[in-house]
């Protein structure tokens, strides 16, 4: 078997679809430590089905709201577990972190994963948090835009105004750091900067419709995010561009109980999702409403056939949340959307690895 350090290589599906990956919040109802052993097992088993990527979120101090707060800590040990593949945050609050510091940990965990890192970044949407490290909810742009810097300057092997490098120093035989950095938005502003940047742009499984047009579809209000991404892109530089999507595929057998669960937990979020109130929509409406994929195979493959953005992206990850899965659930769903979905709607897997 050949070690995480060494590396190895993986051939990718001909399709012209998007690489099929995989993303977790880790909210199981569980402690902490079986949250941590659930993911490992699913990002295992993703990696076993083919999928190209994982992506875990960062989240401080509530376990409700995400169970890890230290995403590149749990990614070292996700890639001591796994050979090929790649491992990304989505995102790091890069407005409460020490830039330098987390340069320092993902240069660390590049080299024992082999050049699998891609690093998704945000400014942060929870003010709560903020005071805990030092900084303001109202400066996060402007701190979000000094930390990206210095990230930049450091992952591309040139010096701080102090005179500092990066050790370890990126490696001439991988793409650098700098090219693997991704910028999660819900604004054309932020796709423009992260275009103009040559960054991977980061869309969310749902997000707030215009008051103007509370019944837009998501990729209604994703499609001109994405334009101005690529119109900003610089010339020759290639797009990245990372869809996420919730998606729970069940068999037929299981999904009564599923569909059970889900009503109550996904009525508790739902305005926060979409911005406006839910409250008479039928289940049916709400999991369309809040781009809740939750079905078959079939049903699921059906639904994502019309979801333009994914005829755009070069990446889509699929996680269960806001469905309350359980480990077994999502572990079915990954397998389901791997030999199932993908080869139905064209998303790209990995296959044999050559070594």
């Amino acid at each position: 078997m050949t070690s995480p350090a060494t590396g190895s290589q993986a051939t990718v599906s001909q399709t012209t679809g998007p690489k099929l990956g995989f993303f977790t919040r880790l909210l199981e109802d569980a402690p902490a430590a079986q949250r941590y052993r659930f993911a490992l097992e699913q990002i295992e088993a993703a990696e076993e089905f083919g999928f190209h990527s994982a992506w875990v979120a960062q989240h401080h101090f509530s376990a409700a709201e995400g169970g890890l707060p230290s995403p590149l800590v749990f990614l070292s040990h996700a890639a001591a577990r796994t050979r090929q593949i790649s491992l990304g945050t989505a995102i790091i609050t890069l407005p409460m972190e020490n830039a330098v510091r987390v340069a320092e940990d993902a240069a660390v965990l590049d080299e024992l994963s082999a050049g699998r890192l891609e690093i998704g970044l945000g400014s942060g949407g929870n003010p709560k948090s903020f005071p805990a490290f030092g900084t303001s909810f109202d400066d996060r742009r402007e701190v979000f835009a000094e930390n990206l810097a210095t990230l930049r300057t450091l992952f591309t092997g040139e010096a701080l105004p102090t005179d500092h490098r990066l050790y370890p120093a990126p490696d001439a035989g991988r793409p650098s750091l700098d090219r693997r950095l991704w910028q999660a938005t819900f604004s054309s502003g932020g796709a423009g900067a992260a275009g103009a940047a040559g960054d991977g742009l980061m869309l969310s499984r749902t997000q707030p419709r215009p008051k103007d047009n509370p019944a837009a579809r998501l990729d209604e209000v994703q499609l001109p995010v994405i334009d101005t991404y690529l119109s900003q892109l610089p010339s020759g530089a290639e797009p990245r561009i990372l869809a996420s999507r919730t998606a729970v595929v069940a068999d037929a057998a299981d999904l009564p109980q599923l569909r059970e669960i889900t009503e109550p937990a996904l009525r508790a979020e739902a305005d926060r999702l979409v911005g406006y109130d839910t409250s008479g929509l039928s289940l049916d409406e709400l999991l369309d409403a809040t781009d809740t994929f939750l079905g078959t195979p079939e049903q699921v493959s059906e639904r994502l056939r019309h979801d333009r953005v994914l005829d755009r992206a070069t990446d889509v990850s699929f996680q269960v949340h806001s469905v309350p899965a359980s480990n077994e659930t999502a572990l079915r769903s990954i397998e389901l959307l791997a030999t199932e979905v993908a080869p139905a709607l064209g998303f790209a897997v990995t296959t044999e690895r050559v070594h």
